[in-house]
């Protein structure tokens, strides 16, 4: 049985994967048709940007909690500011601004040893006060509609700008975790901490450029979405927190850290992507889907417990042997 389960944690993505897209394409008729795959594609660009630094961050035994109200705060600031600086250069502040706040995160966890959960709460409603307070709790049209036609321009018929970069953002990360010394530290700093510390490596400054490099990305995804929508609103990303980390996760990151893999965050991103694209095209309502998500959550964690947990009654069976 322990095996079993074992085979199903390994290959989860994979499992998890195929049965969304073949239950999607039973469920919603043209599902692989360009157009509808291309909508699935930019959604999940949007989220992927997102996990691509949470999934860092998880991997280092960390969690950031902001990430949504950074993604609205940054695009905010990239479309206020198009009047004084030009589009570009508001851009680039929106996506400093994501920087500015994950150094904010980093202080707090390492610098004050603050609970990353506990920061990143009370980080996470400061910056959606902040969103609101800018905006005065209304969205802000942009300058400039051409730029968003071009963002919403199609390649292939499937891909959109933001999934390109996605895309990149993914073999990148891919490449880092698995080549290069400081990616293979990372994993060594969410196994055990103490140990990679004894081991000389730079633990505190490794976890906070890991919530910088999150927060980065999380306002480069905001800037994106306000520069496509040509809107700036406080309420962006409000949602998006618990979808992320729900990527991430049934990509095969452990929240307690130590394991993940850039590969896995894909194949998580496009199932929830396809899921919840699945939902809309049925006129799901969204709590629904929110329900259908956490569930999801939970099943995966639940699983990945048990599978730990028999692993290592099996560990001490063989030891007592």
């Amino acid at each position: 049985m322990n095996d079993l389960l074992s085979n199903l944690s390994r290959h989860r993505v994979a499992i998890i994967l195929g049965a969304t897209l073949i239950v999607a394409s039973l469920w919603v008729p043209g599902f692989f048709a360009a157009t509808t795959l291309g909508l699935g594609m930019d959604r999940s660009a949007t989220i992927g940007i997102i996990a691509i630094g949470l999934t860092v961050l998880l991997i280092a035994g960390q969690i950031d909690l902001s990430g949504g109200a950074v993604f609205a705060l940054s695009g905010i600031l990239a479309i206020v500011l198009q009047g004084r600086l030009g589009i570009w250069p508001a851009a680039i502040v929106g996506v400093l601004t994501g920087t500015a706040a994950g150094a904010f995160n980093g202080i707090l966890s390492v610098g004050f040893k603050v609970n990353s959960l506990v920061a990143t709460l009370a980080s996470m409603l400061i910056f959606r006060s902040i969103a609101h307070w800018i905006t005065n709790s209304q969205p802000i049209a942009g300058t400039d509609i051409s730029l968003s036609v071009a963002l919403a321009q199609s390649y292939l018929g499937v891909f959109t700008a933001r999934s390109v970069l996605f895309l990149i953002g993914i073999l990148v990360l891919s490449f880092w975790l698995t080549r290069t010394v400081s990616g293979r530290n990372l994993f060594a700093v969410g196994s055990n901490m103490a140990a990679a510390e004894a081991s000389g490596i730079g633990v505190n400054w490794m976890i906070f450029w890991s919530f910088v490099f999150a927060s980065t990305l999380a306002g480069l995804a905001g800037v994106l979405e306000s520069l496509a929508t040509d809107t700036g609103s406080p309420v962006f990303g409000s949602d998006l927190t618990v979808t992320v980390i729900a990527s991430v996760v049934v990509g095969g990151t452990r929240l307690e850290g130590g394991r993940g893999s850039a590969l896995g965050t894909l194949g998580g991103v496009l199932t929830i992507a396809a899921l919840t694209t699945a939902m809309e095209f049925q006129s799901v309502p969204s709590y629904v889907q929110q329900v259908v998500t956490g569930l999801i959550l939970i099943l995966l964690v639940v699983l990945d417990r048990t599978v730990r947990g028999g692993a290592r009654k099996h560990a001490a069976a063989i030891k007592t042997a």
